[in-house]
């Protein structure tokens, strides 16, 4: 089976191996406050910030999820509100899961054909702005260059469809958050928080440790590379060997790059098919989106799946028009052939 569903997604082929050798070395039995878990999740830490790239100063942190960071966010790190940037789905259900918890949450919705325009943003006093740096329902990135200006509140971002395949500027955010499951090829089941030094100086203001994921109890335990909680360890021992077997960041992105370069000509110059995003300026480099009349599509689909080859489904007002295809670094170049030629059979 070939899998271009953009998350989960394809994980890894050496993942089968590296979960037979965690049985095989007994690190599943382990207890997280043992000198063997702690040793793993140091030796974790350390190649997973050197292959991306992550400053020395910042601090990472595994959660259960991306939308656990969500809750961390809003419960850690908000005294006032936090305002919310966004032009789809995903950036949406983030705002509106913090309005839940704090009802002053604001936002600034942007059209998802055109580039972010920073000049537009509502000026407000907010803890706390978030971003989706590539919004998988409709295939998009943004650019957070602008955000070098922002001197005052913390800058979330979520690269949940970026983290391991994309280069990133950490310099330009304060929270970093994203699962496991994409850019990253490993089986869904864990979530990553990346934090600056000003993160944690504005969570010590606040002050908070009410609940089992406070930011400054995950903080505290992570420094004795401890977890307040039971964590995945299998998937924190698949990271670290997956961290062992990748190239670097810059690698990795430069690939990927050319690969959606690649791809989107060849959609455009090779097939009736049309790109769902239209400004080259905003289209995603680590999922596409294709577009095509519902009989179109509705035939690629069926004869895709009698070629054993599984299409990401296009994402509400356009889940019959189009498909998405997830351009992730564990899917290799003869799988984006095979697909290919089934595009251009149909």
């Amino acid at each position: 089976m070939i899998t271009f569903y953009p998350g989960p997604s394809k994980v890894y082929p050496e993942v089968a191996i590296y979960m037979q050798d965690a049985m095989n070395e007994g690190i599943l039995c382990q207890n997280h406050r043992s000198l063997a878990f702690m040793d793993m999740l140091k030796e974790c830490i350390r190649l997973f910030k050197q292959k991306q790239g992550i400053p020395d100063d910042y601090y990472v942190y595994f959660t259960s999820s991306a939308t656990e960071c969500w809750e961390i966010i809003n419960q850690s790190l908000i005294l006032k509100n936090s305002h919310h940037v966004f032009n789809g789905a995903f950036g949406e259900k983030w705002f509106d899961y913090a309005k839940r918890l704090n009802l002053k949450t604001t936002s600034t919705k942007f059209d998802f054909q055109e580039k972010l325009d920073p000049t537009k943003l509502i000026d407000t006093a907010s803890d706390v702005i978030c971003f989706t740096q590539n919004e998988t329902s409709n295939a998009t990135q943004i650019s957070i260059d602008f955000l070098k200006k922002n001197k005052d509140a913390l800058i979330a971002i979520d690269v949940t469809s970026s983290l391991g395949g994309v280069e990133l500027d950490w310099e330009l955010g304060d929270i970093w958050l994203a699962s496991v499951q994409k850019c990253l090829g490993l089986p869904a089941g864990m979530g990553v928080m990346i934090c600056s030094p000003k993160a944690l100086k504005h969570a010590n203001a606040i002050g908070d440790r009410k609940y089992y994921n406070s930011l400054l109890f995950i903080h505290d335990n992570f420094q004795k590379y401890q977890t307040p909680y039971t964590p995945n360890i299998l998937e924190v021992y698949l990271l670290m060997r997956v961290m062992q077997q990748v190239p670097d960041i810059q690698s990795i992105s430069k690939k990927i790059k050319a690969r959606s370069t690649e791809f989107y000509e060849f959609i455009e110059t090779q097939t009736s098919l049309e790109l769902l995003i239209k400004n080259q300026e905003v289209r995603s480099e680590t999922v596409i989106a294709i577009k095509g009349r519902e009989s179109e599509i509705s035939t690629l689909k069926q004869k895709a799946k009698e070629k054993n080859i599984t299409l990401g489904n296009g994402y509400g007002e356009w889940k019959d028009t189009t498909f998405r295809i997830a351009n992730f670094p564990a899917i290799e170049d003869w799988e984006f052939d095979k697909l290919k030629d089934l595009l251009k059979e149909v």
